[in-house]
């Protein structure tokens, strides 16, 4: 079909008009034919059954019935209240159809003695049955309509229901659509591909999604449709990653020198990973290229992501370039720059730290340091971006906990220089292997999936709040052993009250239970001022308190090898991926290390399914598994990169296979053609180049 039929605005639709056409705009985001095409039933009812009056049972599901109405009347209730009410009778009974509003239109629409179909839900007072505003359509037009046996349901709102536009409404305009169209729409997948995946033709696909005749032909559209989608998302992501391989540049460091070989040789503080040294060789790979390195590093909590940081940003050293690291907070930032700064005291290296507190003074030298080039590697927070921040020439930049930076900040780091540097995303969020694919198609990715040797796996259990005697000998006991403690509060805002107290409450209790002068008490809120929580912070380090009562503040790159056991109270509260998180805080040194969940004893089916799973795994992709189904896409990204997919009728969580194979086929085609040009690849590219002219591949992911 001639695509620019597809561009007509919705409101030349017969029976839509400018009113409905300026609510469908509003509220559905459909502006023309070609999006209401793509707007998707989210459910279907079967309507291949009729039933009949003396078979219904009070609150089945949505029925059918045949029959007719014979008397219509206006019945008053309550005060100025009025409601119509229709007697309908077929051969074994009768009920009542009732309205409450559109008295005037519904009476005048009603025939008399005219055999018709009804359908609604039905409700039973006393003897009799009824039906409140069911859908009215006359036999004859019944029996002509496109309405198939499994009826659609397509999305509404509130807006919508009370303006007139109801589901039985969007449907009429979906047969109007498809009688102006002859139901004729271009095909997007080449013969190869519907061939070997056995996949049916865009007209059958879309008549049989929005009129499916079948299960079996709904079940078979719906696989058509989503495959075409998520194969173009991925088609969009991993061509985005082929063009930047081409046409970005990037500084080519060729070279593995003397910082980077008496660091391995000589002061590696322990053995590397079998996965440390293949992520190494996976990013010496990129940047050694002509291309820019724009490489994903996932590692769990505690698996030594640092020392991969670190000896990228040697081999950029090797080639005369400065490094810079940034984090998304002073807490996180100040660690790096210790642990950085610990690992490469030996090597005589100018590192240095800029956050929002860095003094005047010390700021005037970072900068001129900067554009000298004698300083050479930078770690810092949000205040890297700065105007004032000018390098001599960045070559590596690392990014850790990329999701708390949002698209334009990142930007502003490429833009300090005429070549753009090579790009480092660390993160120990575990993102499942679909939603990698998704978010990240356009980034290659390499994991750490190992944790260093000597590391013992944290033991995880699981206690009410009935427990908490037991709980609090254990920590005693532990404590005599001369291990440290945290307890972390949950905190959903930092001005919430309740929260506050709660962390409060806890901490005069725990401060009865363990008294000075044999305890000492370390505590961390989001209220407290930076100083006095670096004051905290270092005396818990330093080992002058035993315990450390917190909020979630804690919850990132904490490093205290001596803190053996944390504590999580109210640990429902939590989603997982922040419990996987904050049980990260401990095990990083040689002893046996503890997470202990407390909860209450009214627990959700999925706060039970979240501590099952903690205490049976320690694997951060299993729990980041369990966390999508649990939560869906949209939460697991957190709201400011939300990363949410503006699917049309995939759902990446659901249909993980199709997304896999989808995936494989795209890479299998770019392998081979690129540039789409070969003649069986024709109306790949046409459609391809058809849709990142409506649609770049950042529509999808917000």
């Amino acid at each position: 079909m001639q695509q620019n039929l597809l561009e007509t605005p919705i409101e030349y639709l017969k029976g839509v008009g400018p009113n409905r056409g300026a609510l469908l705009r509003k509220e559905l985001g459909i502006h023309k034919y070609g999006h209401l095409l793509n707007f998707f039933p989210n459910r279907y009812i079967d309507r291949t059954r009729y039933y009949k009056i003396n078979e219904l049972q009070n609150n089945v599901a949505e029925v059918q019935i045949i029959g007719k109405i014979i008397s219509i009347k206006t019945v008053e209730f309550g005060k100025n209240q009025k409601r119509l009410v229709a007697t309908f009778v077929d051969d074994t009974g009768q009920i009542e159809l009732v309205w409450f509003q559109g008295h005037k239109w519904i009476r005048e629409s009603l025939k008399l003695n005219e055999m018709c179909v009804i359908f609604g839900k039905c409700t039973s007072f006393g003897n009799t049955f009824n039906m409140a505003h069911p859908e009215i359509e006359l036999m004859t037009e019944h029996e002509q309509s496109l309405r198939s046996a499994m009826q659609p349901v397509y999305p509404s709102t509130e807006t919508l229901a009370n303006r007139g536009i109801s589901n039985r409404v969007i449907n009429k305009m979906m047969q109007q659509l498809f009688q102006e169209t002859q139901a004729k729409f271009s095909e997007t997948m080449p013969d190869f591909l519907t061939a070997e995946l056995k996949l049916i033709p865009k007209n059958a696909a879309l008549f049989n999604i929005h009129f499916p005749k079948s299960a079996d032909a709904l079940a078979k559209a719906q696989f058509r449709l989503k495959f075409e989608e998520l194969f173009y998302i991925q088609l969009q992501l991993i061509t985005k990653n082929l063009v930047r391989k081409h046409k970005i540049k990037g500084h080519p460091f060729t070279k593995v020198g003397n910082y980077f070989n008496d660091f391995y040789q000589n002061h590696l503080p322990f053995e590397l990973t079998n996965a440390q040294k293949r992520v190494i060789k996976e990013i010496r790979i990129d940047m050694g290229s002509n291309a820019q390195m724009n490489r994903l590093l996932q590692g769990d909590v505690g698996s030594g992501k640092t020392i991969v940081a670190l000896m990228s940003m040697l081999i950029a050293l090797d080639n005369g370039f400065q490094s810079c690291l940034m984090a998304p907070t002073e807490i996180l930032a100040n660690q790096h720059f210790n642990g950085l700064a610990e690992l490469a005291k030996k090597l005589n290296i100018n590192i240095k730290i800029l956050t929002g507190s860095t003094k005047t003074a010390a700021r005037k030298i970072i900068h001129e340091e900067l554009e000298n080039g004698s300083l050479q590697i930078l770690i810092g927070t949000h205040a890297l971006l700065e105007d004032k921040v000018q390098f001599q020439n960045l070559g590596l930049a690392v990014i850790d906990e990329q999701h708390r930076f949002g698209v334009e900040q990142r930007s502003k780091l490429w833009k300090k220089n005429e070549i753009p540097p090579h790009v480092l995303v660390m993160t120990a969020t575990p993102i499942p292997r679909t939603l990698a694919m998704s978010l990240y198609g356009d980034l290659d990715i390499s994991v750490i999936d190992e944790l260093p040797p000597g590391r013992k796996p944290i033991q995880t259990v699981h206690r009410f709040d009935s427990n908490r005697l037991k709980v609090w000998k254990f920590i005693r006991d532990e404590i005599a052993l001369g291990r440290q403690i945290y307890i972390v509060y949950p905190l959903i805002q930092e001005s919430e009250k309740m929260d506050f107290k709660d962390l409060m409450d806890g901490y005069e209790s725990i401060s009865r239970d363990f008294p000075l002068p044999q305890y000492s008490i370390s505590i961390l809120h989001g209220k407290m001022k930076p100083a006095d929580k670096d004051t905290e912070m270092n005396r818990f380090a330093e080992g002058k308190t035993n315990i450390m009562v917190a909020t979630t503040v804690i919850e990132v790159g904490v490093n205290i090898p001596n803190a053996s056991v944390m504590i999580i109270e109210s640990a429902e509260r939590f989603g997982l991926s922040q419990l996987h998180q904050l049980r990260g805080r401990v095990g990083r040194g040689a002893e046996q290390s503890y997470c202990i969940l407390m909860t209450s004893h009214k627990l959700s089916a999925d706060s039970k399914t979240r501590m099952e799973t903690m205490v049976s795994t320690n694997d951060g992709f299993e729990i980041a598994e369990v966390d999508l189904k649990l939560r869906g896409p949209g939460d697991l990204m957190g709201t400011q990169q939300s990363g949410v997919l503006n699917l049309q009728i995939a759902d990446i969580v659901r249909d993980r296979d199709i997304l896999i194979l989808a995936r494989n086929y795209a890479l299998k085609i770019l392998k081979d053609d690129a540039p789409m040009q070969k003649p069986e690849n024709a109306i790949l590219r046409a459609t391809y180049i058809e849709l990142t002219k409506k649609k770049n591949i950042w529509n999808y992911i917000s």
